[in-house]
């Protein structure tokens, strides 16, 4: 599918005015990839897009924590994509080479309890009931 990357002068209007708000929003000068393949269908683009703007924007949780968050999805999910992406986001938001070690231990061990608990069939306790 890389054939189908939507460069900047080849986009059209609707898709131009995405990527110029990807741009200024992380202030860079070009979009990567994702967008661009994206943006063979722009009404995924324009969606996609919004909703990680609101959802990785400002809010409760500070931005290298919603960034390791999403590292652990992606390490969990194997998008190999995602996991460089966010990983250099990441780094940029503070994430040093201790935290990434400790954050792959907890990924590793998640999952393998994660795994365990549901082969197990482990009985959820009553304090941990809502």
């Amino acid at each position: 599918m890389t054939k189908h990357l939507i460069e900047y002068a080849q986009a059209s209007a609707p898709v131009r005015v995405v990527y110029d708000d990807i741009m200024h929003t992380r202030q860079v000068d070009q979009v990567n990839n994702f967008w661009k393949c994206l943006a063979a269908h722009p009404s995924t683009l324009e969606r996609t897009w919004q909703s990680l703007k609101q959802i990785m924007g400002p809010g409760a949780l500070d931005p290298l924590t919603k960034e390791l968050i999403y590292v652990a999805v992606s390490v969990t999910n194997n998008c190999s994509y995602c996991i460089a992406s966010h990983i250099a986001a990441a780094r940029r938001a503070g994430m040093t080479d201790e935290m990434f070690g400790e954050l792959q231990a907890v990924i590793g061990m998640a999952n393998e309890t994660n795994r365990l608990a549901v082969g197990y069939r482990v009985p959820l306790d009553d304090g941990f009931r809502d």
